[in-house]
């Protein structure tokens, strides 16, 4: 997960540079280098990915034949809001690439759902030929919503009016088993489904014509996972012989959507855009166990 966090994280950052930057505007016709360049960075990141995590990731993991395997049912689906996620940020920022290179929005939008689903699905056929894992078509189908959630918001308004976005905060659950959950922050972050919450952030009134509500603000609903220890089993006891029951949680919240701030700066534009991958801490109103808890700064 670390080095797939780590590729993932470099393609955000070069389409972020290739797609927004003042200097790489969208341009109104199609572009040759332009789009040799969008194709060229998605080529590269993608080949050089794949082979960076079949010689450090998958190099010492136990071989076997293809051979599914269902975990629709693990870690009360966390993993599939991340695999929702994943592939919707990478369809977004392929699609603005190719947008930048001059293609309409449809054509574009089409190649960068293609290419989050492929570089997704080239993940699973690594999965599918180790022992520990293997091909899962709950993956694939949270992929294909995560991409196909960007298509389609492309395909009826031009821009994307609900905005999928991340948190996550320590936890004292990662101590019960550090080797699944994280021994260390950076491994906690990525692998403790506790402490993560995925988020869909929207504008309320975006389609009510003349609304003095801020453009900038949102309301933002949160999904994410208490006390879940094992990801197929619902309940956990320690060795001290305390019981663990794992809850799905719902939250409500304000966010904040950075591309609609009224900043006249490009270059500041540019820089705070780049926070829309991530939920801004503010209060929240939390469901878990079927109680209502209000929490005064929630990350």
């Amino acid at each position: 997960m670390k080095q797939l966090f780590i590729f993932n994280t470099l393609l955000i950052l070069s389409f972020n540079g290739l797609s927004q930057a003042k200097v790489f505007d969208f341009s109104d016709t199609l572009n040759t280098p332009r789009t040799i360049g969008a194709a060229s960075v998605a080529g590269g990141i993608w080949a050089g990915s794949m082979i960076g995590l079949s010689n450090i990731w998958y190099k010492d993991v136990p071989k076997s034949k293809f051979h599914t395997f269902d975990d629709s049912k693990n870690w009360l689906q966390m993993d599939k809001a991340g695999h929702f996620y994943t592939a919707n940020k990478i369809a977004l920022l392929t699609g603005n690439a190719f947008r930048w290179s001059g293609m309409n929005v449809k054509n574009a939008a089409l190649i960068g759902t293609g290419i989050s689903l492929g570089y997704q699905t080239t993940l699973e056929f690594l999965d599918a030929y180790s022992a520990e894992w293997g091909f899962s078509w709950s993956d694939v189908a949270a992929n294909t919503l995560g991409a196909g959630f960007y298509l389609g918001q492309e395909l009826l308004w031009n821009e994307q009016h609900f905005l999928l976005k991340f948190s996550a905060h320590p936890t004292d659950f990662a101590a019960l088993r550090p080797s699944v959950l994280g021994s260390n922050f950076s491994e906690r972050l990525l692998k403790d489904y506790n402490g993560q919450t995925y988020w869909l952030s929207f504008n309320p009134t975006q389609f009510i014509k003349n609304s003095k509500f801020p453009a900038w603000l949102c309301l933002s609903l949160g999904y994410s996972a208490h006390a879940k220890i094992v990801g197929d089993q619902n309940m956990y006891t320690d060795m001290t012989g305390k019981t663990y029951v794992a809850q799905r949680e719902f939250l409500l919240s304000l966010d904040i959507d950075f591309s609609r701030l009224p900043v006249k700066r490009p270059w500041l534009k540019t820089v705070l855009r780049q926070l829309n991958y991530v939920k801004i801490p503010f209060p929240a109103l939390l469901i878990r166990h079927g109680q209502l808890t209000a929490v005064p700064l929630y990350f």
